[in-house]
């Protein structure tokens, strides 16, 4: 039996080279920037032990930490974009999932303080406990906690995506209710009869996985894991994306309604994209926590909702690698900004923040991908 084939469907080699060239500069920055991420992994330790102080190229455990901190910020950009660049579901309530990760890794690293210590946490103290909470002991394991924070963060995203996706909440009455849900779940964790520290949240963590946190090496470790998994995140989502799901939920985005007319299950669609975003969210919660040393009711607070949000959107919105441009830009601006001028960096930063949007419609990866288009072309006709 022959089995015949269109032979328009079959790409010559000079359209496969084509294909090729095709796809190259649009990926290039993308395997330049995991290049970076890696490389800073791994340079990171070097540039604190082995580098010389006096040297430039010295890193301080000041500035390794706030590397640490700004690559936690990307990776939660980069858990938005996923699903507001790709799938058009802006969540101004990315705080919540954050939150988990960030709360079930001070419930991990307040057994590892009682155990090396001997003392219940202050605010246990306060509350009159005389015994470390049964509840949470179940944290005492850093598997165990990683894996319910990420599975809490997954359950609660898909009980609430269930509820919204299945009735066909969108837009910003979507947005609306994310942002009120984060306000409500920060208002309960300043009552300091819930048990999990109140406004002064969990703090007095001593170790990570038998690693004191007090140690240099220890938060050099954990800000070059930081880097890492970003890098493999940023992978992982980039290859979805590519993916003929990822096509899909560009097809939801544009015109859900059509592809709802075609036959697609558009509610399953954005389900799965919306848990898994919720999935690296908490991820990046777990990875921040041990770098700042507390965690407080302040981490799921709405106004870190609506930065995230302007990250992406000045980074650039569906790119996946604008939201971790954006996240850099603007934390590091943020850090830099605030020890140079305190009483003046909030307005020095919305200003920045304003240009480049006007500026750049389509952010910062898109002005970028716009003046290598230019030049390109430039090339091509010389």
């Amino acid at each position: 039996m022959t089995v015949t084939s269109n032979p328009s469907r079959i790409p010559t080699p000079a359209k496969r080279q084509t294909q090729a060239r095709g796809r190259t500069p649009r990926h290039r920055g993308e395997y330049a920037l995991v290049l970076v991420l890696l490389v800073l992994g791994i340079y990171l330790p070097i540039a604190n032990t082995a580098i010389d102080s006096a040297s430039v190229f010295h890193l301080s455990l000041f500035s390794i930490n706030m590397l640490g901190q700004i690559m936690c910020f990307a990776m939660l950009a980069l858990a938005l974009d996923f699903v507001w660049g790709l799938a058009g579901i802006l969540s101004l309530g990315h705080g919540i999932f954050f939150g988990i990760g960030g709360y079930a890794m001070g419930f991990y690293l307040l057994n590892g303080a009682y155990a090396d210590t001997g003392v219940l946490p202050d605010f246990m103290l306060y509350m009159g406990w005389k015994e470390f909470p049964a509840l949470l002991q179940a944290f005492a394991r850093l598997d165990v906690a990683i894996a319910l924070a990420i599975g809490g963060a997954i359950a609660i995203a898909g009980l609430f995506g269930l509820s919204t996706f299945g009735s066909r909440i969108n837009g910003v009455y979507f947005s609306i209710i994310t942002q009120a849900l984060t306000y409500a779940l920060m208002l309960l964790l300043f009552i300091n009869d819930l048990g999990l520290g109140g406004n002064n949240g969990l703090t007095g963590f001593t170790s990570i996985a038998g690693h004191p946190l007090a140690r240099t090496g220890t938060q050099v470790g954990l800000a070059s894991l930081a880097c890492v998994c970003l890098a493999i995140v940023f992978l992982a989502l980039r290859l979805i994306a590519d993916s003929s799901f990822g096509q899909t939920l560009v097809g939801v985005r544009d015109d859900e309604a059509r592809l709802r007319f075609m036959g697609y299950r558009t509610d399953r669609i954005k389900l799965f994209a919306w848990v898994l975003s919720a999935a690296v969210a908490a991820l990046a919660g777990l990875l921040y926590v041990p770098q700042v040393g507390i965690v407080n009711p302040t981490i799921v607070a709405p106004m870190l909702s609506v930065e995230i949000a302007v990250w992406v959107a000045i980074g650039g919105r569906g790119s996946l690698i604008g939201a971790i441009l954006g996240a850099v830009l603007v934390n590091g601006l943020k850090f830099w900004l605030s020890a140079l001028v305190p009483s003046a960096w909030p307005f020095i930063l919305a200003g920045v923040t304003l240009l480049i949007t006007v500026a750049l419609s389509n952010g910062l990866w898109g002005g970028v991908r716009l003046l290598t288009g230019r030049r390109n072309v430039a090339d091509k006709a010389a």
